[in-house]
């Protein structure tokens, strides 16, 4: 059966232009109907299109999406233009149509939206809008406070290193140490890819799989997630924590979703292109790195869903040990001088910071400095080249070495994070049974 379509006309163009478009068009699909945008250059009367046409009703999103449910498509076929619709408000067009979960097909680009295979148990995602926002931070901090509320949860973290057969780290009463940690390098291994992290930090079963490549509406081109849902759905959770990677979305159907952004990012690349996408589809935003205020950030989440709740959240190195009183080296990804102020706030007798972790050149040249010599333990978030050369120095040296989590704190006058994480978990099982 050919694929159902929406075609989006305008008057700029004459009507049999048009529905000879449309005959090419019906050669592939079945043209359902047609969505006159605007224009009336070339229009006489009633045009005749071929096909029911559908005109404006409010604006031109909601007008595409209803008139879309009405008939049944799964696809938004593009024939108009400028001046009609210029390339921003296509855009926001196509963005609104992918968070739809329609594709979005013009003369010359196709826009699909993710994969969304369904799952088995109820599902609650953590997404990003980028790579270094807190995305791991936050899906554990959802781990631990959903476990702590006798949640029965497991995690499935999708990563750019994960491994090339799903895997599966049991939930344990002992923290995953350096030892097991370099075991893994040592073979070759991505020993610091985030389902490893979220097993050191939570405990909680954690499975882990790989992606390559990110999408323009979060999509994978290729992934193993699929196969490790499979796996996790054998434990028999209550609830599935879905971690994203960078931008990129797990090809699962989450039935609520966190979206994780940075203060710090330019507040413009959640409203520009197709940044909106990840927008609509979430049902929170976490705003992390809020120290200076969040203004930008939430101004441009009210521009594209104004409805959507925001906690903007600080993030603070935490110790999974006490770091005692011996000279620490704190090791991180946070850039200068945002490392050096953390490293002042920690709990211990901190006298170097080297905040080159996803740098290994500038990591291996900072082992080299006086204050790191001077240290007697590395306390060391579990990034990039964490394990295979800061934890690996560690041993040369005799170092005590002593993991790091990053926990987020909501800002002053910020909703209770925990509650809204909370809500959002019971929501999920409720849609979701």
């Amino acid at each position: 059966m050919a694929e159902r379509v929406l075609a989006l006309v305008d008057g700029e163009h004459y009507p049999p232009v048009v529905r000879a478009a449309l005959e090419r068009a019906g050669e592939t699909y079945d043209v359902a109907a047609a969505l006159l945008l605007g224009g009336t250059e070339k229009l006489v009367g009633e045009p005749d299109y071929g096909v029911p046409l559908e005109r404006l009703h409010g604006d031109a999103v909601s007008s595409m999406l209803d008139a879309a449910r009405r008939h049944g498509v799964e696809r938004v076929l593009d024939l108009s233009d400028e001046p009609v619709l210029s390339e921003e408000r296509r855009m926001w067009l196509a963005a609104n149509a992918l968070a739809a979960r329609l594709t979005y097909e013009g003369a010359d680009f196709e826009l699909r939206p993710p994969a969304a295979e369904p799952l088995a148990v109820p599902a609650l995602a953590v997404t990003g809008t980028g790579k270094r926002v807190g995305k791991t931070a936050v899906s554990a901090h959802a781990a631990r406070v959903l476990r702590d509320s006798g949640r029965r949860v497991a995690v499935l973290a999708m990563g750019r290193g994960g491994p090339s057969e799903p895997e599966l780290v049991p939930a344990h009463t002992r923290p995953i140490g350096m030892r097991e940690l370099l075991e893994r390098s040592r073979s070759g291994m991505h020993a610091a890819s985030d389902f490893l992290e979220d097993a050191v930090l939570t405990g909680v079963p954690t499975v882990g799989a790989r992606r390559c490549g990110g999408g323009l509406a979060g999509g994978t081109y290729l992934s193993n997630a699929v196969e490790a849902a499979r796996l996790a759905e054998s434990l028999d959770p209550e609830l599935l924590l879905l971690e994203g990677s960078g931008a990129a979305v797990p090809p699962l159907r989450a039935d609520r979703t966190v979206l994780v952004t940075s203060a710090r990012r330019p507040a413009a690349s959640l409203t520009a292109g197709l940044g909106p996408v990840r927008l609509l589809q979430a049902d929170l935003v976490v705003i992390t790195m809020a120290e200076d205020g969040a203004g930008d950030t939430r101004e441009a989440i009210e521009a594209v869903a104004p409805d959507l709740p925001a906690v903007a959240v600080t993030l603070r190195p935490h110790p999974l040990e006490p770091l005692g009183d011996a000279p620490v080296a704190f090791f991180t990804t946070t850039p200068s001088p945002r490392a050096e102020t953390l490293g002042e706030r920690l709990p211990g007798n901190v006298v170097a910071v080297v905040s080159a972790l996803s740098d290994r050149a500038a990591l291996r040249q900072a082992l080299q400095r006086a204050d790191v010599a001077r240290a007697e333990t590395f306390l060391v978030e579990i990034k990039a080249a964490a394990v295979d050369v800061v934890c690996e120095a560690a041993v040369e040296r005799g170092v005590r070495v002593v993991f790091c989590d990053n926990v987020p704190h909501p800002a002053p006058g910020e909703p209770d994070l925990d509650a809204a994480l909370l809500e959002l978990a019971h929501e999920a099982m409720i849609v979701h049974a």
